[in-house]
């Protein structure tokens, strides 16, 4: 499945010390259209730090995203929405698969004797029947 990063790149600062800043606000797993579509939503929902005093707000599509642009008192601030795809993360966290499931035919818990590191089994509604955090020392 394609992740998708859902990009801001918006105007900080005023004055001389104006200057554009871009932070990656979420990612997406799915198609290029359901990227856009939430980058969409957050587009229309943004509210910028400057203008303080905004007089008028345009938003337009562009391309692989939306260019938001607000007029101020004396200036124009503009904001730039852009969806990507994302190929290689340093940061990524490392995928951990998932316990395999075991299913039976009552909702009751297993029997069998469970170690502290071992998974405990689940219900047949999908809840475990032994929490994660169960029996861990690093916790408060």
């Amino acid at each position: 499945m394609t992740v998708w990063g859902l990009v801001v790149e918006t105007t900080r600062s005023v004055g001389e010390r104006k200057h554009i800043e871009a932070d990656v606000v979420a990612h997406v797993h799915g198609t290029r259209a359901e990227a856009l579509a939430e980058l969409e939503r957050r587009a229309r929902s943004y509210s910028p730090e400057h203008p303080r005093s905004p007089r008028r707000r345009r938003l337009l599509r562009d391309g692989d995203g939306f260019l938001l642009v607000v007029d101020g008192m004396w200036q124009s601030f503009a904001t730039r929405f852009t969806v990507a795809e994302l190929l290689e993360d340093s940061a990524a966290p490392v995928a951990v698969p998932a316990p395999a499931r075991e299913t039976s035919e009552s909702a009751a818990p297993q029997d069998e004797p469970v170690g502290q590191d071992e998974p405990a089994g689940w219900y047949d509604d999908g809840v475990p029947v032994k929490p994660a955090w169960w029996g861990r020392d690093d916790l408060p």
